[in-house]
């Protein structure tokens, strides 16, 4: 009983000396018992809890408690029915059944008064009921946008979301009845002052905007890996990792060694870190370390890391430990090396002094204005409609900001949403569409390329800049690393728009800014294993992206089945990795001054080995609005001895305001 509260507390309340409260403690005690369930097990639903709910608006209190219980209990009772249901109906299918109406399900239309898309009719007319079927695969009238468009099954044969809830459990307040709007829930560098919007719009663009990764090398062909291209990927990164072992620790090529073999010589091995069971969690007695075809033909072996005071591990990391195999069975780790990280960014005093005045234009009147630069993620709108109202509402913050630079990350057209899904939504009024021939590049014109033409007229000297996701239906490039949108003009996006690719490294002005749209902090937040005394948990997962020099460092991904649940309870779209191109991922040779990676983890802004690093948030959750954040950088002043060096570090982290804003 004192092991279980012990290990609640740990869980659930690690910050606190005294522990939870006895009220809190009882009622967590109560489902422990009552699901027969561990302590780590009911961590995990809470956690699932407060995504679901908001993760800023649920607090740990005896009312949350309680509502948190009573979820618990109706997933359990729901999945008993289910269960029940499904026993029912294999005892009572017919086997020679003829099926009627199989559409929707609905035998001799005894559900019409109950599915909307039934008319009473039917019961009164059959001949007229069949030939309505019959019609239903004639080309539509109407302006919806059915399932022909979508997956080219007939427009009228519309696939429902779910028996028992259809729209209703999709239901959300209405967006202009939000809470808290504009609501500043976290500031890194308050004592900094925030942007301000100009008096008159600025002439011309303030920043300047140049891409650091070959964007070429991203349209590779999809859905076309190869194992051998794959494998040779994944041990290539093995040997590069040894390589700058090697280079920063100053070891002779006899220090490594195949950890594998048996001896009782201490030697350094470099390998990837996996678990020993498929689709498993990883634990102290699971973890192994694969070695490279070079070192150790491939073969995994036994870690044993019971003497490490402080280790994180998760699958795909490559690490360099000292250590022995004196039994042939498991390979003793008395040391971990440390990773060297990437130098910071830097650049020449002249090139400070370009941009200097590039940001104060030609009469200086800016001078004093900071860089805006605004960032949010997808989803652009909740799942119960398709109005986009966040993004029209972020491009009006924009507006009346003057922001300098918007970056918006996808999805934009999000294929876990439900009505996108289903196909069971309208399209927009509008007399330049043509219902048979409407695709999801008309939907993203008139939907997102509208708002972000209205706000280029607004603001001319905004740069905005739109990075794709996996799960963009309007994207045909379906694998990460991945290739831009389509093409400008086909989107209705305006001139100031600029593609880019997932992930991206930028440069604005002088500041380096990396983006990747894969939620890699979610992954390892699931898959990684670290010690009692690790560094807190928004901390230590971009460390991990900084020391492996990856956007994506974990492999195998994270099964779908683990990950958050689509709308109308869909699997996840998961990481869609292609293998073989995973090299486009790797980070350049400078760490990046910010670090944008959004996550349905809590927003945050945290510095991290001199990284500003950025989880914007979603800007609309599935029954909300969301999140998004603001920078202000100032602008960089050199002292008289920096003037006279050859290069100076950007510091952007010193000098930049982070706001994360409810939308």
């Amino acid at each position: 009983m004192a092991e279980e509260k012990e290990n609640l507390n740990a869980r659930f309340a690690p910050s606190l000396n005294d522990g939870l409260p006895p009220d809190i403690l009882s009622e967590l005690e109560s489902m422990l018992r009552l699901h027969s369930i561990s302590p780590k097990e009911l961590f995990f639903k809470w956690e699932s809890y407060c995504l679901k709910m908001g993760s800023e608006e649920t607090k740990l209190n005896l009312e949350t408690v309680r509502m948190f219980k009573k979820d618990v209990q109706d997933a359990v009772e729901r999945e008993s029915r289910g269960k029940h249901n499904i026993r029912g109906s294999d005892r009572r299918a017919p086997i020679n059944a003829t099926p009627r109406n199989a559409s929707n399900g609905d035998f001799h239309g005894m559900l019409d008064d109950l599915i909307p898309n039934t008319p009473m009719s039917r019961i009164r007319n059959p001949v007229a009921s069949s030939m309505k079927r019959k019609a239903g695969f004639d080309t539509p009238m109407t302006t919806k946008l059915g399932k022909t468009e979508l997956n080219g099954a007939p427009a009228n044969l519309k696939t429902p979301i779910k028996s028992d809830g259809a729209r209703s459990q999709l239901q959300a307040a209405p967006f202009s009845e939000r809470q808290n709007a504009g609501q500043i829930i976290e500031t890194l560098n308050d004592h900094l002052p925030t942007f301000e919007a100009p008096i008159v719009p600025f002439a011309e663009s303030r920043v300047k905007v140049a891409a650091n990764t070959d964007i070429k090398k991203f349209s590779y062909k999809p859905m076309s890996m190869r194992q051998t291209e794959s494998s040779e990927v994944l041990d290539e990164r093995i040997d590069d990792f040894m390589s700058m072992i090697q280079k920063a620790h100053g070891l002779e090529d006899s220090a490594f060694g195949n950890p594998t073999a048996q001896s009782t010589s201490e030697i350094i091995a470099v390998g990837r870190i996996a678990c020993d069971t498929p689709d498993s969690k990883l634990s102290t007695a699971s973890v192994v370390l694969e070695t490279s075809r070079r070192m150790g033909a491939g073969v995994r072996v036994p870690l044993k890391i019971d003497s490490l005071s402080s280790y994180q591990f998760f699958p795909g990391k490559i690490i360099a430990v000292k250590g022995s195999n004196a039994s042939g069975e498991y390979f003793t780790v008395s040391e971990i090396l440390d990773t060297r990280l990437l130098p910071s960014t830097v650049s020449s005093p002249a090139a400070f002094e370009s941009i200097k005045s590039r940001v104060s234009g030609s009469d200086g009147s800016s001078s004093s204005l900071p860089l805006n630069f605004m960032f949010s993620s997808g989803s652009y709108t909740a799942d119960d409609n398709l109005d986009f109202e966040p993004l029209k509402e972020i491009c009006q913050k924009a507006e009346e900001s003057g922001a300098d630079a918007l970056i918006l990350s996808g999805p934009f057209l999000d294929l876990e949403h439900p009505l996108l899904a289903s196909g069971d939504f309208d399209l927009p009024e509008s007399k330049s569409i043509d219902p048979d021939a409407a695709n999801m590049a008309t939907l993203f014109r008139l939907w997102i390329g509208a708002s972000l033409q209205r706000l280029a007229s607004a603001v001319p000297s905004i740069t905005i800049i739109l990075i794709p996701s996996i799960r963009d239906a309007v994207n045909r490039h379906v694998s990460w690393p991945q290739d831009m949108l389509q093409s400008r003009t086909e989107l209705g996006l305006p001139k100031q728009a600029r593609l880019v690719t997932n992930p991206i490294t930028l440069s604005l002005n002088e500041t380096v800014i990396g983006i990747s749209t894969q939620d890699i902090l979610y992954e390892l937040r699931q898959e990684e294993l670290s010690s009692a005394n690790s560094a807190d948990l928004l901390t230590r997962l971009p460390k991990h992206l900084i020391e492996q020099r990856h956007f994506f460092p974990l492999f195998p991904p994270t099964n779908r089945e683990r990950l958050p649940k689509a709308g109308g309870d869909r699997p996840a779209t998961g990481a869609c990795l292609d293998l073989g191109y995973l090299k486009l991922g790797e980070w350049p040779n400078v760490r990046p001054d910010v670090l944008i990676m959004p996550s349905v983890l809590p927003p945050f802004v945290k510095v991290v080995e001199s990284v500003l690093v950025i989880n914007p948030g979603t800007l609309s959750k599935r029954k909300g609005a969301g999140t998004y954040a603001q920078l202000a950088i100032q602008p960089r002043t050199l002292t008289d001895e920096e003037m006279t060096q050859s290069s100076v570090p950007h510091k952007v982290f010193e000098r930049a305001r982070v706001d994360i804003v409810r939308i």
